[in-house]
């Protein structure tokens, strides 16, 4: 393992380094907490920068960002957070990528975690660490923070059976990147999973990388939740439509979505996490409005409608 960490450094001590890219749209606020967990991290100073790319913010964040040594400000005016992130690669400086976002809060020792999880699996194409929800009340998620926390970002389930890591927290090296593209920008939403699935075909492996934690705030209103519903569909529609015919796209629609979620309403009424019966029951009747939200937004995809922006 030595001679295979060494061969990929271009740091001291045998470190690689690293590149974290965080895109922003509108979001100075969170941007700021983000750089600052960013410019206090374990890993040595000089070998990681972190490149921030605005995606068309009303107002500029360049002075969020020129408040942090680390940090650097570019712009990507094509309206796609997947187009912010290939400009982030393409000025990126390290051998090793690191990928968050804005709304997230990296712990102290984030990258230096990531690095590990990278580094220690031969031939590894992603590194996924772990996205940690938390809630407005700390002990008790509201219903709509409990279906965020078991529907989104269950990262070792994304590596080990989906193969593809969420960019809110993801570790690469540069030359997958050579290898195997960029991120497909024309993708709404999945394209984390599009690029992922691409990597993973192309012979690389995929490590979970449990310590290397980011933390999320789970999305508390159902306005929040049912937009996240419609992108991720969204996107699952244009990756289908780019890979099957129309008629098996149809076809996949009534096999998946036009049944009741039992099984799914069963697994989350079980949860240690919920609390009495009210909540369950509210629990219930979130994951089935979603359900037929997500139905609806497909066959609206499939009678011509745009996907919602990512």
């Amino acid at each position: 393992m030595a001679d295979y960490n060494k061969s990929v450094a271009n740091g001291r001590d045998g470190l690689p380094f690293v590149s974290v890219i965080v895109p922003v749209l509108n979001d100075p606020e969170r941007l700021q907490v983000c750089l600052q967990a960013l410019e206090k991290q374990t890993y040595p100073g000089d070998l990681y920068e972190v490149i921030v790319v605005d995606n068309g913010s009303y107002e500029s964040i360049e002075p969020v960002v020129d408040r942090f040594t680390q940090a650097r400000y570019c712009d990507e005016q094509r309206r796609s957070s997947y187009a912010a992130r290939n400009r982030g690669v393409s000025l990126a400086r390290g051998t090793v990528i690191a990928f968050t976002d804005s709304d997230c809060i990296p712990a102290s020792d984030w990258i230096e975690r990531g690095i590990a999880g990278l580094l220690h699996t031969p031939n590894c194409g992603i590194a996924g660490g772990k996205v940690k929800l938390f809630f407005k009340n700390r002990d008790i998620p509201t219903a709509v923070e409990f279906f965020d926390s078991i529907s989104f970002f269950q990262q070792q389930k994304n590596i080990n059976d989906t193969k593809f890591s969420v960019t809110a927290n993801l570790f690469t090296f540069k030359k997958v990147f050579d290898h195997v593209g960029l991120f497909n920008d024309t993708l709404k939403s999945g394209g984390d999973v599009e690029w992922g699935r691409r990597v993973s075909s192309c012979g690389y492996n995929l490590s979970y990388a449990d310590e290397a934690v980011v933390s999320h705030p789970a999305r508390s209103s159902f306005r929040q939740i049912h937009k996240k519903v419609v992108r991720v569909t969204g996107g699952l529609y244009e990756r289908q439509k780019q890979n099957r015919s129309l008629f098996m796209t149809v076809i996949d629609i009534l096999a998946a979505d036009v049944l009741p979620p039992v099984r799914r309403i069963l697994c989350a009424c079980a949860d240690a996490g919920l609390h009495g019966s009210k909540q369950r029951i509210k629990v219930i009747f979130i994951i089935l409005v979603l359900k037929y939200v997500e139905l609806w937004e497909k066959i609206r995809l499939l009678l011509g409608g745009r996907p919602a922006r990512s």
